[in-house]
Parts: C-alpha cells; sequence; structure tokens
C-alpha cells in the first residue's frame, strides 16, 4: 500500500506534518517502538509507531531519525498522547532526511493502525502471491515440475510468512518451506495426519483447525486432480492416499481471498503429486509382470530374467538384488462397495518408506501390485541386507506399522480394517512362490487378531504364535479362566502376585535360582508361591504339560 493511502482513512486519524513529496512510498509493513536505537528490528518499508517515550529532550530527535532513515522505513508516525503536539525538533529533522512524519491523534490507538496496515498489506500480498501461484500452475501443468512442492512453500513462507508443510496420509513429511526449518516432529505429524483422516471420514470441509499444545495449524486437503479422483465417489476410495498441507496458523478468521489462495496452493502441489503417482506406473507394471509370472507357476529362469529387469529400475546404481521380500496388504470396508485393492496398494508404496526420510522421490524403490482386494509389494534388498540374510535390515512387520498405526486407525475409522503380511528374505527367483505364500499365510494370521490395523511376520509361522489366533474366542476364554481365575482371586484377595510369579517362572525355564533373582525373592519363598499356584490350579509346574498350559493360557489371556 501506498503512503498517500493511510491519509485518505480518516478511522486512522493522521495528519502529515512533513513529506508530501514522498507520500507515493511503499508500505511493506508496521512496527511500534520507543527504542533509541531500533535498527535491528527494521528490514526497510515500515510505517514505524513512536509514542516518543524515546525523546528525553532536543538532541535526542535527529540521531533516532537518521537510524530510521538509514534502515530505509517508509515513514514515521508520533502519538500526541504523552507531549500533546509533536516536538519541532522532530519534525525538522525527518525534513533533513526526506522521512515522511504523521501525527497520530491522541483518541486513536497505535493497535488500529497496525491492524489497518496488516489488513492491507497481507491482502496485497496474497493478491500478489495469487498471481505467481497461477503462473507456476500453468508452467506445471504444461511441462516438467519445476521444484516441486518446496518452491510454492517457500512462496507462502517469502510473501506471507506462514510456516507449512506437505504430509503424506501418515505424517511422513513430503516437503517444506524454509521458513518452515525443521520438519514437523514425528508425534506433531502423526497427530496432524490422524485428525485429517478422521475430518476426512467425517466429510467435514476444510481447513481443519487443529491445536497442538500452543499451536494451532490449519490443514488443507491435497486432492488429487486427476480424471479417476473426480469420478470417484466415495471418500473411502481416495482418503488413505490423499496428501495435506498443514500450515501453522489458525484459517479460522482468515479471509475469503486468502482462503482461495491457499486452495489455489493444494491444487498447484496437487499437480506434482498426480506427476508423482504417473512416475509409478513403470514400477507398478514390472511388480504386475512378475506377480503374474509367480502366480502362474512360469519357469524360475523366466521370473530371474523379469528380477534382472526390475531390479536396476527399483535399486539405480546398485545392479541386481540379492535379495528379495515380498509384502502383501488387505484393505476391508464394511458392506463391501469400496474396492480395497487400490487403496491398499496406494497405502503399501507409502508405509514402506522409509519413515525417517523425507519428499515423494524415496518411494521410487517400492514395486507395488494389485489383485482384487489384494496389494502385493516386491521389495529388493541391496547388498548391504544380504550380509544378514535379510532377516533383520529387511522389513519387518511389527516396525512397519508402529509410525503410521494411530493415522491409519483414524482414516479407516469405525468400517474398515488394515491387514499386513510380510515374507523373509528370499535368495533367487525360485523362492518367490515361497515366498508370497508365505506373506498371504502371514497376513491371514494378522486378519485373525482384534484391531483395525495389524500385521504378522514370517518369523510368527513358526511358533505356537501362528496357531492362537484361530482358537475360537468362547474356547479361549474358557481355558485361560480355568487355569489363570483361581490365581487372580487370590492375588485381589491377598496381594501375593501368583500371576507375575508364574509368568517370571516360565519365563526362566522353570530355574529356581534364576527366578528367585529376577523377583528379588528368596528360593523359599519362590518356592512358596509356586507351590500355592499348584494347589490352587490343580496342576505341577515340573510337567512339560502343564508348563506348556500356563504358557499359552497366559499368551491367550
Amino acid at each position: 500500500m501506498r503512503l498517500r493511502a493511510l491519509l485518505d482513512t480518516d478511522a486512522l486519524g493522521l495528519r502529515l506534518l512533513g513529506g508530501e513529496d514522498e507520500l507515493d512510498r511503499t508500505v511493506r509493513g508496521v512496527m511500534t517502538t520507543d527504542l533509541k536505537d531500533p535498527s535491528r528490528y527494521l528490514s526497510g518499508g515500515e510505517l514505524v509507531l513512536t509514542g516518543l517515550a524515546w525523546r528525553h529532550g532536543a538532541a535526542d530527535s535527529e540521531p533516532f531519525v537518521r537510524i530510521l532513515a538509514a534502515a530505509g522505513v517508509a515513514a514515521l508516525a508520533a502519538g500526541e498522547a504523552e507531549l500533546g503536539d509533536v516536538p519541532e525538533d522532530l519534525v525538522l529533522a525527518c525534513v533533513r532526511h526526506r522521512l515522511p512524519l504523521f501525527a497520530v491523534h491522541e483518541s486513536v490507538a497505535f493497535a488500529t493502525i497496525t491492524e489497518h496496515v496488516v489488513r492491507q498489506v497481507s491482502g496485497e500480498r496474497a493478491g500478489d502471491l495469487a498471481a505467481v501461484v497461477d503462473r507456476h500452475r500453468r508452467m506445471m501443468t504444461s511441462g516438467p515440475a519445476g521444484g516441486g512442492p518446496d518452491v510454492v512453500l517457500d512462496l507462502l513462507g517469502s510473501d506471507l510468512d506462514l510456516r507449512a508443510w506437505v504430509l503424506s496420509p501418515t505424517g511422513r513429511p513430503i516437503a517444506g518451506s524454509k521458513l518452515a526449518g525443521a520438519a514437523l516432529p514425528a508425534d506433531v505429524s502423526a497427530k496432524l495426519a490422524a485428525e485429517h483422516l478422521a475430518a476426512a471420514r467425517t466429510g467435514r470441509r476444510g481447513p481443519h483447525r487443529v491445536p497442538v499444545g500452543t499451536t494451532t495449524y490449519s490443514l488443507f486437503p491435497i486432492r488429487s486432480s486427476g480424471r479417476s479422483a473426480a469420478a470417484s465417489r466415495d471418500v473411502r476410495e481416495t482418503v488413505l492416499s490423499d496428501w495435506l498441507l498443514a500450515v501453522e496458523a489458525d484459517a479460522g478468521d482468515w479471509p475469503a481471498e486468502r482462503l482461495d489462495l491457499l486452495q489455489g496452493v493444494t491444487q498447484l502441489i496437487a499437480v506434482e503429486r498426480d506427476r508423482r503417482d504417473a512416475a509409478r506406473t513403470v514400477r507398478r507394471r514390472l511388480a504386475q509382470e512378475v506377480l503374474e509370472l509367480v502366480q502362474t507357476g512360469a519357469a524360475p529362469a523366466e521370473i530371474a530374467a523379469r528380477l534382472r529387469v526390475a531390479a536396476p529400475v527399483l535399486l539405480p546404481g546398485l545392479g541386481a538384488a540379492p535379495h528379495w521380500q515380498v509384502v502383501v496388504a488387505r484393505v476391508e470396508w464394511d458392506g463391501g462397495e469400496v474396492e480395497g485393492g487400490p487403496v491398499a496398494q496406494s497405502l503399501l508404496e507409502e508405509i514402506l518408506v522409509d519413515p525417517l526420510t523425507s519428499g515423494p522421490e524415496h518411494s521410487d524403490r517400492i514395486a507395488v501390485a494389485h489383485t482384487g482386494e489384494e496389494a502385493i509389494a516386491l521389495v529388493p534388498l541391496p547388498a548391504v541386507s544380504a550380509e544378514h540374510d535379510g532377516s533383520e535390515s529387511g522389513v519387518l512387520a511389527d516396525a512397519l506399522l508402529e509410525a503410521v498405526r494411530d493415522p491409519l486407525s483414524a482414516g479407516l475409522n469405525d468400517d474398515g480394517r488394515l491387514t499386513l503380511g510380510v515374507s523373509a528374505a528370499v535368495h533367487s527367483a525360485e523362492g518367490l512362490r515361497g515366498a508370497l505364500e508365505e506373506a498371504r499365510h502371514a497376513r491371514r494370521v494378522a486378519a485373525a487378531r482384534p484391531g483395525r490395523v495389524c500385521a504378522a511376520g514370517h518369523q510368527e509361522l513358526a511358533s505356537h504364535v501362528l496357531l492362537l489366533p484361530f482358537v475360537p474366542d468362547d474356547v479361549r476364554r474358557a481355558f485361560t479362566a480355568r487355569l489363570l481365575d483361581p490365581l487372580r482371586d487370590y492375588d485381589r484377595r491377598h496381594r501375593a502376585e501368583l500371576i507375575p510369579t508364574l509368568e517370571a517362572f516360565l519365563d526362566c525355564d522353570g530355574s529356581w535360582t534364576r527366578c528367585a533373582t529376577r523377583l528379588h525373592l528368596h528360593v523359599n519363598t519362590l518356592r512358596y508361591r509356586v507351590g500355592r499356584i499348584e494347589q490352587l490350579t490343580g496342576r505341577d509346574l515340573s510337567r512339560l504339560e502343564d508348563k506348556l498350559d500356563f504358557f499359552l493360557a497366559l499368551r491367550m489371556s
């Protein structure tokens, strides 16, 4: 805005005392100060408001005005409440330094002027930024992306002083403005993603305002601009794959122009997201071809040839992958109206990314196909993983969902479920068929467990854990009650800690010395407790069968 516009606003109560020839200066901000030297807080273009508390005599005016002029401020506005009139020495100093000077009537609060200037300047900045955003949109839709979402977020930071981040549906950082600095803490990102998904499932329109501690974030959905999204009639088809824009600000009192601008920003980022999805087409096709060969019983040599084609694409510069893992996922919605395969495919492409990485390009090493309601990921393990047979440095079922469980549970709400199974690493094409069946079997084990988001790994298929999920609930309850209820009742009445003692005794393989040491008990005290357990249950803990029954009862409880 121009200085001239301030004089035309009667509500501001400004009276020009000097600088008639400088009224076309641009005001870029406003600052209130009574410091003798406010230069460290000035960046140029400000309207400086002062109550003159810094002035103790006529000699103070000249150095104060000289500092403002050197900093490039637009003008000085002095309040009349303190001294009645603006001192003549201040007027003369402003004339010498060609600094426009206004008098502020004592009835006008500085806050009124500040609010007016901020509102006008922000509106003008938003208009300028909207033009930039529109230009970028045209460029990105007609040619290669020019820097991705980070460029757009930097515009928000430089032009509107907004800290903003683009997050995946699980809270993984995709991009952030330079003004935002460090990435959001992982717990904050996960909370924002969960709130976004929960709001989307209820059908509430964005932006969604989310308080986290003393900070309020406004969340704007970034929906695909592709044809498939336009044809989608059910939010469940896209809710678990849409990105979101998180802005560190409360958009509740924003004018319509600024909200429209942020909607334009989300559309611009959506173009980049669609471009990312298009780039996944090659990897999806590779996974689909390998999967079809494996499922139709193709010769290992033919599968190996296809894997040699896939490896350089998924692990550029590293040659052939020495090991492969298979991950199977299934998303099921109540009612069955929504196809779960494509949703599971998008989810696998997201959650198989290392959560400590950022940006959209880190999913370039993941190939996911889908068939029916099932999504299948082919995960190559580089040479560093091969040294450990892929067992520890590859994909681990428990760790896979740990960081994303809360956001995904919010998106699945009360009518959706994600189950996931992970195979062991295999060394060659001959092992892929077995790995696929192993991953499918592990997923079925996960599906037998309670919860909206469940996973199981290959390690569990060689254990009693494989059998426990398939025990009917009524049988499970009867079995555990018969063995453990007498001990629980006794513990409630006597605080004897028989259940913890039983758990420790079994965990120590029946070793009296190790168990007593772990529980900080004398061995005789431990023998008394074990004897009480045997008396209450009619079992003998020296017998393998009874030990196994107690072990299973504790696991099923």
